[in-house]
């Protein structure tokens, strides 16, 4: 017959999970389908199945299965995973409709603080959600509701670092300080344990922490005064002895035992048979009150009990004191003990004078497991089993029993025998023993202490446990309160140093989030300070290492930036991000062998990467080979269509081509990629400035300025339209305004200086081109400018000077260089005839 199907879909359920969490996902999906056939109406099983095929990377998949569920938002996990398959295959628009339909079920809720190494909440919360919305809206195009979205899932969850990552990238204006601090959800946290298996856990930690405590105080104290001292027992005042049945095992309900040891405290220190085993053949011999048991059995811990009663005992009840007649000594006994009950057990009665109280537990040991037949009494008519007869060197059971009940003493006469292995065994809570064998004219002294031979009297104080109380006990009077008062510091320590440890990271994402958003502003200085006031291992990281790189990158720091992209090579040679900015400024610096080694490592690690094909474009633009490198760029586009980067290298390559149409579509996909690539849009200038379309070069080298307006090469691009726009005080201002942001750059000092020679501002030129020809001294141009100056301010010795080196250095221009100083030889030569004239 086969099983329920209830049974066989948990048994598959716990299989799923079981496979997920260990990143098995096709023995996952295996199992999935099975649940699928056993049981296709689930929502769970839906659930599963198609999480399994999203986290194959099969998101169509993925999609199908979780569709039906999702579009009716009735679960939560469907509606999730239907989402993350929409925004994988840019289905935006249905996956927000199915998470804003199921809003009831994910709004307010919060996972914070909820998982752990031992649990996991299944489903998102409400910041993932919000999360997730914004990149779908984001998708879609609506920027707004995008904003709104990231912003609500920072408030409920500050560590959500790529929905702030996402606004840095949108450009929105953030003031970061406010997003990563304290929320209520994060106090709320710290105040209550998330996870109540976890404080149970640390609570048995504490418990056993105190029963060492315990163990170290007994055995400190049996060494001191050799004596076993039961500090299990002592901590329940109504709980002194071991609850053990007859088979010798322990009770499995603490309760019933607790309320067997309440009935009646006298009657609870019931002795050990022979060796310390409780049976009904000890039970049919009755012993004195002052009976006690082997210490040893209160150290078996018993899994049952609840280690939270033994830290709190209950209130004692007050004790009454009585005398008992014949013996005058003033007994501090219980109140329930005084009442006298008759109980009879196999038709007898207890041979005591006067009733005892019989307890339950008692008379249920008493009634188990006795087997009928006569009895043998003793010669006090008592019951005893034929096992105990004496024999030849055996002593009797009544003198073996006086011998139980004697105290241990300092001297010990060689005639008195002690029964049982452990000879420091004595009794905390004495009580005469009332028995025939008592003689009339003895005292409360001697009776049952000795057998023979030494009668020393002993001091009544010694049997006044009220006045005098031994120091373990007065110890654990109050160590159970302290262990409390104990824990509940630990916890507030504990408690104190997590809220230490959540502050310390939200300053840490402060700086790394202050850093991240100076950079997406292209703030580049400011970005750099705040990295350099990380800690020297936070600054060694990847990240930190390749953002600080592009800091000075995107300064044109081309040398600066090589150095940190050399140490993420040598840190995680086996990172492929933002390799493809690291081929680039290898590109810049013109470092061809070093180029096309980091390309062929690249590629040689994976051929899917798309870093690696665009590192091998620019390796083959260093050689001039364009079409070899617009294949490399096209390959890194398919690998990734949302590549931005590598449609704006490709775009350039069309350029450098003279395919500006081709060059122009590639720039625009760039930008429908990522709409604050600046570099596309300076491309498309780029474009539109060749063709002479002047206009449309300045709007596009605008924008590309207003996303970076740091840069000081598309301030000049703009200062050139301008210029080219006839429009040259204009232009002067842009080239002004990018020396400043830019002082060590020479392309715009000498696009300055040429502005001040159209303008007749020949000295502020000439001031302008004595830096320049000390930032680049190898450069034509520079000296051809400082030609013509010299020429217009009539120093032909300098200006000679000048354009002889501007040929030297770049010989291919020695027909403009030739031409420029046969224009001084023209001049002089008309100079020469006006004076003639």
């Amino acid at each position: 017959m086969a099983p329920a199907s209830t049974v066989v879909c948990f048994q598959l359920k716990q299989l799923i999970y079981f496979h997920l969490d260990n990143n098995l996902l096709k023995n996952a999906l295996f199992f999935a389908e099975r649940l699928s056939a056993c049981d296709s109406r689930s929502s769970d099983v839906v659930y599963l199945l198609s999480l399994c095929h999203l986290r194959l990377g099969d998101n169509a998949s993925a999609y199908e299965y979780s569709r039906p569920v999702a579009i009716k938002g009735a679960h939560l996990g469907c509606v999730y995973t239907f989402a993350q398959a929409c925004l994988a295959l840019e289905k935006h628009k249905e996956g927000t409709s199915a998470l804003e339909k199921s809003r009831g079920l994910w709004l307010g809720k919060s996972n914070f603080g909820k998982h752990t190494e031992k649990k996991r909440e299944p489903y998102p919360d409400a910041s993932v959600i919000h999360c997730l919305l914004g990149k779908l809206y984001q998708g879609h195009g609506d920027q707004k509701k995008a904003i709104s979205n990231f912003e609500e899932a920072l408030k409920l969850n500050p560590f959500m670092w790529d929905a702030f990552t996402s606004l840095c990238d949108m450009g929105t204006k953030l003031n970061v300080p406010n997003i990563f601090k304290m929320n209520p959800e994060m106090e709320d946290v710290l105040r209550s344990p998330s996870d109540p298996s976890e404080g149970q856990a640390q609570s048995k930690d504490k418990d056993m922490t105190l029963s060492a405590t315990l163990d170290h105080v007994r055995n400190r104290t049996s060494t001191r005064t050799g004596t076993s001292v039961d500090l299990s027992g002592t901590l329940d005042p109504f709980n002194n002895v071991s609850s053990r049945n007859v088979n010798g095992g322990l009770f499995q309900n603490f309760s019933m035992s607790q309320k067997l040891n309440e009935s009646n405290p006298s009657l609870t220190n019931i002795p050990a048979a022979g060796g310390g085993g409780i049976g009904p053949e000890a039970m049919a011999t009755p012993t004195g009150p002052s009976a006690s048991i082997d210490a040893s059995a209160f150290n078996r811990k018993d899994p049952s009990i609840n280690p939270a009663y033994i830290l709190e005992p209950p209130q004692a009840p007050p004790r009454k004191t009585r005398t008992i007649p014949g013996i005058g000594i003033n007994m501090g006994m219980d109140a329930k003990s005084q009442r006298p009950i008759v109980k009879k057990a196999h038709g007898h009665r207890f041979p005591n004078e006067g009733q005892v109280e019989e307890s339950a537990a008692v008379h249920g040991l008493r009634s188990y497991d006795v087997q009928p037949g006569p009895i043998k009494r003793s010669a006090s008519g008592q019951p005893r089993q034929p096992s105990e007869e004496p024999g030849p060197g055996q002593q009797r059971r009544s003198a073996r029993l006086l011998n139980h009940m004697r105290p241990a003493s300092t001297k010990s006469s060689s005639s008195s025998i002690t029964v049982g292995s452990n000879s420091s065994r004595e009794l905390k809570k004495a009580r005469p023993a009332i028995s025939k064998i008592v003689r009339p004219n003895s005292t409360a002294s001697t009776v049952g202490r000795q057998v023979s031979g030494n009668r020393k009297p002993v001091p009544v104080d010694s049997m006044d446990i009220d006045e005098k109380e031994p120091a373990p006990n007065r110890l654990l009077n109050y160590l159970a309160p302290t262990a409390m008062q104990s824990r509940l510091l630990e916890q507030d320590k504990d408690s104190t140093k997590q809220e230490e440890g959540l502050r310390w990271l939200l300053d840490l994402f402060k700086k790394l989030g202050s850093g991240y958003f100076a950079l997406s502003q292209f703030q580049c200085k400011d970005s750099l300070e705040t990295y350099r006031s990380l800690e020297k291992k936070q600054q060694d990281t990847p990240w930190v290492l390749a953002q600080m790189g592009r800091a000075y990158y995107e300064q044109a720091a081309y040398s600066e930036a090589e150095y940190y992209y050399k140490r993420i090579r040598h840190i995680a040679p086996t990172r492929y991000a933002d390799m493809e900015i690291y081929s680039t400024i290898l590109w810049h610096l013109k470092r061809e062998t070093d180029l096309t080694y980091l390309a062929h490592v690249l590629i040689d690690a994976s051929w899917q990467s798309p870093q690696a094909w665009c590192a091998i474009g620019n390796a083959w633009s260093l050689t001039r080979d364009h079409e070899q490198a617009l294949r490399s760029f096209k390959r890194a586009t398919q690998l990734n269509p949302k590549f931005a980067y590598a449609f704006t290298l490709q775009g350039h390559e069309h350029v450098a081509n003279e395919e500006y149409d081709k060059a122009l579509s590639s720039y625009r996909q760039g930008i429908a990629a990522d709409p604050r690539h600046y570099n596309a849009w300076y491309g498309v200038g780029r474009v539109y400035e060749k063709q002479g379309q002047y206009d449309k070069a300045f709007a596009s080298f605008t924008r590309a300025s207003r996303i970076n307006p740091t840069n000081a090469v598309l301030i000049c691009c703009i200062g050139t339209v301008l210029e080219k726009q006839k429009q040259p005080r204009l232009a002067l201002e842009k080239f002004t305004r990018a020396t400043e942001i830019a002082p060590k750059s020479a392309l715009t000092r000498f696009k300055k200086a040429r502005a001040l020679m159209a303008l007749g501002d020949m000295d502020t030129a000439l001031r302008e081109l004595m830096i320049l020809k000390d930032l680049a001294p190898d450069e034509a141009m520079v000296h051809f400018l400082l030609g013509r100056l010299y020429k217009s301010l009539r120093e032909k010795g300098a200006a000679v000077r000048h354009f002889t080196i501007a040929l030297n250095l770049d010989p291919k221009a020695s027909q403009q260089i030739k031409e420029a100083i046969e224009s001084l030889e023209d001049e002089d030569e008309d100079e020469e005839s006006s004076m003639m004239a």
